[in-house]
């Protein structure tokens, strides 16, 4: 029986995150709405091209074909598109192949209010503005940032990787750094703290239900030895010893886990994320989401005092 959708891992995706809508979008800006939705009834069966978040959504939705009986998973699109406009969004999905059937179509309105209507533990989006606002409701999201687009159909597992602080746990321990930049300040702080665990961060809801979907791949990998896993899930933090343990002690308490653990000590993380090929990387710094082939999907989560200050600092220089 599949499960029902208060208890399936729901992503929510804006159609600018999951295709690539730079031509249309063009259009809509130098020409007026009206002209966009001429363009788009005319180019109604002509697919758009793959977009940034593509590969991971595709293999987001193959758990489903693991587990075909419970249906563990579900992508729901959340639209600033109208309805008709929309029409072109929804043939795309269905020439590749993807099982998305919800949707919510803003007309030109943010879709982020939405999100825990369809139960979702993410919305990924190019919209910052959107993004910005789901968090500062508490919602968890995310930006697609712009990097090259390539999907291997024969690489099957997917792979997903998660900064800790800001993002998976609360910005408690950021905030003991931001406050004096003092690195030595904040490993006294999480050493002092290394039993308690850190308070959930906007993604500690998608990282506990893939964390679910891991043992689920655990349970038909001991009924069938030749069972392929889909979910590889790494942790790729600036924090080192002593830090580290802190980490370890909330995963622990949440009852949670990661397949691999990178403590960088500041680190460049792209050196890591070079080898990992991640299909999309969570940080909620700015600064960490860079990578000299400009290849790993990367999406910033807009939370947290470093996100606070950069606010503020525009704020100031405007």
């Amino acid at each position: 029986m599949a499960y029902p959708i208060e208890r399936k891992l729901v992503i929510g995706v804006a159609s600018s995150a999951l295709f690539d809508l730079s031509e249309s979008h063009q259009i809509y800006l130098e020409e007026g709405v009206d002209k966009y939705r001429i363009h788009q009834e005319q180019n109604i069966d002509k697919p758009f091209p793959k977009g940034v978040a593509f590969p991971f959504i595709r293999r987001f939705l193959g758990i489903n074909k693991a587990f075909p009986k419970q249906a563990p998973v579900e992508v729901v699109l959340l639209s600033r598109n109208s309805p008709e406009t929309g029409l072109r969004v929804f043939r795309t999905i269905r020439h590749y192949g993807l099982d998305i059937t919800r949707a919510a179509f803003m007309a030109g309105s943010s879709p982020h209010e939405y999100i825990p209507a369809f139960n979702a533990s993410l919305f990924l989006s190019t919209n910052e503005g959107d993004v910005q606002q789901a968090i500062d409701a508490d919602y968890p999201a995310g930006v697609v940032l712009p990097t090259k687009v390539y999907d291997d159909e024969l690489d099957t597992e997917l792979r997903v990787a998660f900064d800790f602080d800001g993002v998976i746990a609360d910005d408690e321990a950021e905030s003991v750094y931001k406050k004096n930049n003092d690195l030595d300040e904040f490993q006294a702080h999480e050493t002092t703290k290394q039993s308690i665990p850190h308070q959930p961060g906007p993604l500690a809801d998608l990282f506990t239900k893939l964390s679910f979907m891991q043992k689920l791949e655990d349970k038909k990998l001991k009924e069938d030895p030749n069972y392929k896993k889909i979910l590889r899930i790494a942790i790729v933090t600036a924090r080192n010893a002593p830090a580290h343990e802190r980490v370890v002690t909330t995963l622990k308490n949440w009852g949670v886990s990661a397949d691999e653990s990178f403590f960088l000590g500041g680190m460049q993380k792209s050196r890591i994320l070079s080898i990992l090929k991640p299909h999309m990387f969570f940080d909620d710094q700015r600064s960490h989401l860079e990578s000299p082939a400009g290849d790993i999907p990367m999406v910033h989560v807009p939370f947290g005092i470093a996100n606070r200050k950069l606010k503020v600092d525009e704020a100031e220089a405007t």
